[in-house]
């Protein structure tokens, strides 16, 4: 017998191999089915031409979402007739389509229960890694790729070697999962899980990590270039989800690497332009002046980091001449902030609250920078250009360091506004 077949399956290795409907290791190529295809709007055009080349419609047309996040509400005259022409093929075709206003993909998989444990989802965008966060295997793919998916109701996978990440022990006061996650990508570095699995594990006090806390650390895998990024089932996921049969990473599995990481001696932690993996203490940077903050995204617009940023603001006013862009990650969470007060504290603070969705994440609309301006960003991303002009500065870090820097004017942490920041 191959001594490989006597070794554990890491997690990714275990849900591949029940879509397969037999045992797959590392290295295998399989072809499985999806649970979903997930298609945002800027992509939504090339998927249909692929579709069309094809000469193929979705074989599982409840299996295809279309999500209208990315430009929403439509910014000029041709992303308004691209929106249109999505309603229009959605309703052709029975597909589902959440529209303007609904929120940012992953966010709206994960509450309307279409990225499940044990799941595959394929979108077509690379985020996609979030939906791990329910140890669902999530994973972007291009519009050809997707199409095919869509058409077949399967798709091709080379199965992900893993890497091992352990986070142990409890955050202290002041520092959230953001953190965690800036340092995870730090350690691995922004190529360093390139077409891998990073199997994330929570031990001791880390094992309480909610559900949205969970997505922010899945979330950013990608920018370690992960092929996916799943969090071993535990806590509250457990409570959230009834799963016939959980699966779980088997004792003897093959890591390509280990890594391990002590939340109990974490501290704050901020993305520096222009690299996810360039990361610095807050400290190292304080006193950064700011021009805008923007709050939101897949990674942290959900109401628990909004409840962060409120504590914050409370009784304190966004400092003269910076802006400070709130934009909730779903329709829910802005329903949820408005209902406990949350949205009456931001507004009253002075900033903008803007439509669910992506906003200016990725540069085209609700925010966009001008030359030399600084960003402060709970998003995911802050390589050149990526929110309008290419010298623009993007410093990517938890919603109450934005919070704080929106009150100080300058990159600062709650603890600081109190006495001044040194300019």
């Amino acid at each position: 017998m191959n001594p490989d077949e006597l070794r554990g399956l890491t997690l990714a290795e275990k849900i591949l191999s029940v879509k397969a409907g037999r045992r797959v290791m590392a290295g295998e190529l399989v072809v499985v089915p999806v649970d979903q295809v997930m298609v945002v709007d800027s992509i939504a055009g090339s998927f249909f031409q692929r579709l069309d080349e094809l000469s193929a419609t979705p074989r599982y047309p409840e299996r295809v979402t279309i999500v209208i996040d990315h430009v929403a509400p439509a910014a000029n005259v041709e992303v308004a007739k691209e929106q249109r022409a999505i309603r229009q093929w959605g309703a052709h075709h029975g597909c589902r389509v959440f529209d303007v206003g609904r929120g940012i993909c992953h966010q709206v998989l994960i509450e309307e229960r279409l990225a499940l444990p044990g799941g595959l989802v394929v979108g077509s965008d690379s985020h996609s890694t979030t939906y791990g966060a329910v140890a669902c295997f999530g994973t972007g793919m291009g519009a050809t790729d997707i199409a095919l998916a869509a058409a077949s109701g399967r798709t091709w996978l080379r199965v992900p070697e893993s890497i091992r990440v352990t986070f142990k022990g409890t955050l202290a006061p002041g520092v959230s999962a953001k953190d965690a996650a800036l340092e995870m990508v730090r350690v691995l570095t922004a190529d360093g899980a390139s077409y891998k699995s990073v199997e994330i594990h929570l031990t001791d006090g880390a094992a309480g990590l909610s559900r949205g806390a969970r997505m922010t650390l899945a979330n950013l895998t990608v920018e370690a270039g992960a092929e996916c990024g799943l969090v071993v089932p535990s806590g509250e996921i457990l409570e959230l989800y009834d799963v016939p049969a959980w699966l779980y990473p088997d004792p003897g599995a093959n890591y390509e690497a280990d890594i391990e990481i002590d939340l109990g001696v974490l501290t704050p932690r901020v993305a520096v332009p222009f690299f996810v993996d360039n990361v610095e203490t807050v400290e190292a940077v304080v006193g950064k002046p700011v021009d805008q903050v923007f709050v939101g995204t897949c990674t942290n617009g959900r109401l628990e980091d909004l409840h962060e940023v409120v504590a914050v603001l409370k009784g304190k006013r966004v400092a003269p001449g910076v802006r400070m862009l709130v934009i909730p990650a779903s329709s829910q969470v802005l329903e949820e902030a408005t209902a406990d007060g949350t949205l009456l504290t931001l507004l009253q603070a002075g900033a903008t609250i803007g439509t669910p969705g992506c906003g200016p994440c990725m540069g085209r609309h609700q925010g966009v920078l001008a030359p030399g301006e600084v960003c402060v960003s709970t998003g995911n991303r802050n390589f050149k250009g990526r929110m309008g002009a290419a010298d623009a500065e993007i410093y990517l870090a938890s919603p109450r360091v934005a919070a704080a820097s929106a009150v100080a004017g300058v990159i600062a942490m709650p603890e600081y506004l109190e006495r001044e920041v040194a300019v």
